[in-house]
């Protein structure tokens, strides 16, 4: 019988494209951060982590490398499927978003970007520009700085972003959104210890400064 390893997981996911991925760490000859990593410079696919190891860094390293969400071993079947749900509904939402952005900004070209200070979002093309220069953000990423950038100095909770980004009404965890949060700031600030861009309301949430 053959054995699956994480080197067959990346062709496998780029040959069929699935809708989801679940995504074990654990994956002989090629580990499934690796895995995962090179699959998201391929296409963006929801992508879930399965890991026995109840680690914060695992989890922390999982989001930094892609995965949009993660589940320790053991979990519960009603868990599971769950978030399965709440991943794929989010794909399918933004998919939908996308196609009547496309048809509503073709009567409505005026409509297609958002500009809030030094940020600037092309929601046609899921593109985002910061002080003219084009920033290489995930879709999860640009989803993140859409919704705060739609509503700017307006702050978000974490729990917000996470049932209105994510999906989670119930599941989830507030780390998701600052892992996510942290990422972007990597990305678009010039100095990530005094961003002037995506702000912290400490204890509360964040927002975008209009200047």
């Amino acid at each position: 019988m053959k054995q699956e390893t994480g080197v067959s997981a990346v062709e496998i996911a780029l040959e069929q494209k699935p809708d989801l991925i679940l995504l074990d760490i654990m994956l002989p000859k090629l580990d499934g951060l690796s895995v995962c990593k090179r699959i998201k410079m391929s296409y963006n696919v929801p992508i879930i982590m399965v890991t026995a190891k109840d680690q914060e860094i695992d989890k922390v390293l999982g989001l930094e490398l892609g995965a949009d969400d993660y589940i320790t071993k053991p979990f519960s079947v009603r868990e599971m499927v769950a978030r399965v749900k709440a991943n794929l509904r989010k794909a399918e939402v933004v998919s939908n978003d996308k196609e009547v952005e496309q048809s509503i900004n073709k009567e409505k070209k005026k409509e297609s970007k958002l500009e809030v200070g030094d940020l600037e979002l092309d929601l046609d093309k899921f593109e985002v520009k910061v002080r003219g220069e084009i920033i290489d953000l995930t879709l999860r990423e640009f989803e993140v700085l859409k919704f705060l950038a739609s509503q700017p100095e307006q702050v978000v909770t974490r729990e917000t972003l996470l049932e209105r980004v994510w999906g989670y009404e119930y599941y989830g965890d507030i780390r998701t959104v600052d892992v996510t949060v942290r990422r972007i700031r990597e990305k678009i600030e010039k100095d990530t210890s005094i961003p002037k861009i995506l702000i912290t309301k400490r204890g509360v949430g964040y927002y975008i400064a209009s200047t």
